[in-house]
């Protein structure tokens, strides 16, 4: 099932904590990537936070992932999961539907 996990920062990070955090943070989300689980990645223009379109089992799953993550583990990032899937009322402008 696809997931969006929509991330908010919630905690100011120094830049000691960023130069410590980012070089655990970004090899675990490409490796993520690379795995399949996180499918497109981008940032929230609104305000700091990630944006992660995920192929996983189950919303938990996609929590379970995402809790592992270094930004995470650190409290400085909390996340809303909003399973998605195809726009199905569009079935209706198929001919005989």
């Amino acid at each position: 099932m696809k997931v969006l996990a929509i991330g908010s920062i919630v905690k100011p990070v120094s830049d000691e904590e960023r130069e410590r955090i980012l070089p655990r943070e970004v090899p675990h989300t490409l490796q993520l990537y690379l795995d399949g689980v996180i499918e497109q990645f981008w940032f929230r223009q609104d305000r700091p936070g990630p944006v992660f379109l995920m192929e996983v089992e189950s919303v938990e799953a996609a929590k379970a992932v995402i809790d592992a993550m270094p930004i995470m583990i650190e409290g400085v990032a909390e996340y809303e999961f909003v399973p998605v899937g195809p726009l199905a009322p569009l079935g209706r402008l198929i001919a005989g539907k």
